[in-house]
C-alpha cells in the first residue's frame, strides 16, 4: 500500500479549520511520518511545519509516552479513538510541559487505516493553578496540602542529616514508619539497612532475643546463633515501633544500649559495639506516661531528641483527596487496573468520615474498592456500606465542578474562621495573600 499524501489525508476546508484552532495537530501515516501539523503545533512545539513533515513523529512529538504507550500506535490497532491521556512533552528548546493528548484513526473508502490524527494542548496554566490552589508537597510517600504537615516536611532533611534519635508520635495508621522510612533514605545511613521492629507484638524475653540475637544453645530450641536487629541494623536505621508497650524492666536494657552504644547477646560473654540511628514511635502520649511512672523519664529524654507529632486524618482533611489519588495511582500499577478517579458522591462520603483508622484505614477502603471497580471511577458501590452507614450527611448529586467550589468555598471559610488574620488563613491553606483574596470574590466570600 503506497503512503498516502497530505491531500488525500485532509481537503483543504478541514486544514483551514485546524489552522484557526488553538490545540496542536499533527497527522501522521502508517508509517508514523509526519505528513501535517498545524500552526499551534508549530507554535507549542517549536518546529516548523516543513523540519517536521516526513519524520517520524517521536522525532518531532516527543512525549513520556513515545517509548511505551504510543498513542498514535494504540489507536492504529485498535481503530478507535484514544482521548484525554496525561504526558509531558520535550520541546525543541529543552522545556518539559504538560499536555493531554487524544488520537484517532484516518480510514480510507474500505476502512483500512491509513493513518491518524493526534491532537494535543498546553495544560501548563491548569497546572500551575492547580498547584497554586492545592499548595501540594510531595516527599516519596508522603503527600500533603495539610499547614502542620508541610512544617513536619520542611524540616525533615534537616532532621535527616542529624544522627540524633527521633521520637515519632501519631495515632494508629497515621504514617509513623512511612514518615521514619523518608527520614532513613534523606540520611547519610541511606546505603545502609533501615530494620523495623515492632515493640508491642513481642513479649520481653522474646523482643530481648529480637534485637540483640542469641548464640547457641542460650535457650531451649536454640540450636544456632542467631544475629539481632541492633546487628542486622549496624551502620543504618533501627525502627521501634511502638515503644510505649514496652515493659520498665527492658526500658532499663534498652536504655542501657542507648547510652553505652553496647549490647550482648542473649548467652553470649562477648560485647558487640553498636552504630545504629534510633527512630521510635509510639501512638501514646510518652510525656504523660512518664508523669504517670509507667515510662522511665531518663529513656524518654534519650529517645526525645527530636519530636515529630503527627496529626490524625481528622484533622488534615485536606489531605483526604490528594491520598485517594496516591492510593489510585498505586494500586492501578500494581494491580495493572485503569481506575480513572473517584466520583464526586463516594469523595464526599469519604470527606465526612472521620477514619480513627487513619491513612492505613483509607487506604484499606480504596484497596477494597479496587477489588469491585475494574476501571472508571470509585463509586458509593465500592465503598464499604458498613462503615459508612454511620455518615448521616445526605450527599447531593452534583456535578465535579459545583462540588470542587463548594469544597474551596468551604476550606477558605474555615481556614478563616481559624486563623486572626487573611496572611495567616493564606498561608494555611498555601496560597499567596493576593490569589486567596481573587478566590475569595471568585466564590463570593466576603472580604
Amino acid at each position: 500500500m503506497s503512503t498516502p499524501k497530505p491531500n488525500d489525508l485532509m481537503d483543504i476546508s478541514t486544514r483551514t479549520i485546524l489552522e484557526s484552532i488553538s490545540e496542536g495537530v499533527i497527522t501522521s501515516d502508517r508509517r508514523h511520518r509526519v505528513v501535517y501539523l498545524n500552526r499551534a503545533a508549530e507554535r507549542i512545539l517549536g518546529v516548523t511545519r516543513e523540519a517536521a513533515v516526513g519524520k517520524r513523529c517521536s522525532e518531532v512529538f516527543h512525549t513520556s509516552l513515545c517509548e511505551e504507550e504510543c498513542v498514535l500506535l494504540d489507536t492504529f490497532n485498535s481503530n478507535e479513538p484514544v482521548t484525554n491521556r496525561s504526558a509531558y512533552l520535550t520541546t525543541e528548546a529543552g522545556d518539559r510541559i504538560p499536555v493531554m493528548i487524544s488520537a484517532v484513526p484516518l480510514t480510507d473508502e474500505d476502512g483500512v487505516v491509513v493513518g491518524g490524527v493526534e491532537t494535543f494542548r498546553d495544560v501548563s496554566l491548569l497546572e500551575n493553578l492547580r498547584k497554586e490552589l492545592t499548595g501540594t508537597v510531595q516527599l516519596g510517600d508522603l503527600v500533603t496540602r495539610n499547614l502542620e504537615m508541610k512544617r513536619i516536611l520542611d524540616v525533615l532533611p534537616q532532621m535527616a542529616m542529624s544522627p540524633s534519635s527521633v521520637l515519632i508520635q501519631g495515632a494508629t495508621g497515621t504514617g509513623k514508619e512511612v514518615l521514619a522510612r523518608a527520614i532513613h533514605h534523606l540520611s547519610l545511613r541511606h546505603n545502609r539497612p533501615f530494620v523495623a521492629v515492632n515493640c508491642g507484638a513481642l513479649p520481653d524475653t522474646l523482643l530481648e532475643s529480637e534485637l540483640f540475637g542469641y548464640e547457641a544453645g542460650a535457650f531451649t530450641g536454640a540450636t544456632k546463633a542467631k544475629p539481632g536487629r541492633f546487628t542486622l541494623a549496624e551502620g543504618g536505621t533501627l525502627f521501634l515501633d511502638e515503644i510505649g508497650e514496652i515493659s520498665p524492666a527492658f526500658q532499663v536494657k534498652l536504655l542501657r544500649v542507648l547510652q553505652e552504644r553496647t549490647f550482648e547477646p542473649l548467652g553470649s560473654v562477648k560485647t558487640l559495639h553498636s552504630d545504629v540511628r534510633i527512630i521510635a514511635a509510639t501512638n501514646k502520649n510518652l510525656m504523660q506516661e512518664v508523669r504517670r511512672g509507667t515510662f522511665r523519664d531518663d529513656l524518654f529524654y534519650r529517645l526525645n531528641v527530636i519530636q515529630i507529632d503527627l496529626p490524625p486524618l481528622k484533622k488534615r482533611k485536606e489531605d483526604i483527596p490528594l491520598l485517594i489519588d496516591h492510593f489510585i495511582r498505586r494500586f492501578n500499577a500494581i494491580q495493572k487496573k485503569d481506575v480513572k478517579g473517584i466520583s464526586t458522591e463516594a469523595l464526599g462520603v469519604l470527606m465526612a468520615y472521620n477514619f480513627p483508622g487513619n491513612i492505613r484505614e483509607l487506604e484499606n477502603f480504596i484497596e477494597r474498592a479496587f477489588v469491585l471497580c475494574n476501571d472508571g471511577e470509585i463509586e458509593m458501590k465500592h465503598l464499604p456500606c458498613g462503615y459508612l452507614q454511620l455518615i448521616t450527611i445526605p450527599v447531593e448529586r452534583k456535578d465535579l465542578k459545583t462540588a470542587m467550589r463548594e469544597m474551596e468555598k468551604n476550606l477558605i471559610e474555615k481556614a478563616l474562621k481559624r486563623n486572626k488574620t487573611k496572611l495567616e488563613a493564606a498561608d494555611e491553606l498555601g496560597l499567596h495573600k493576593s490569589s486567596l483574596f481573587r478566590k475569595m470574590k471568585e466564590l463570593g466570600i466576603e472580604l
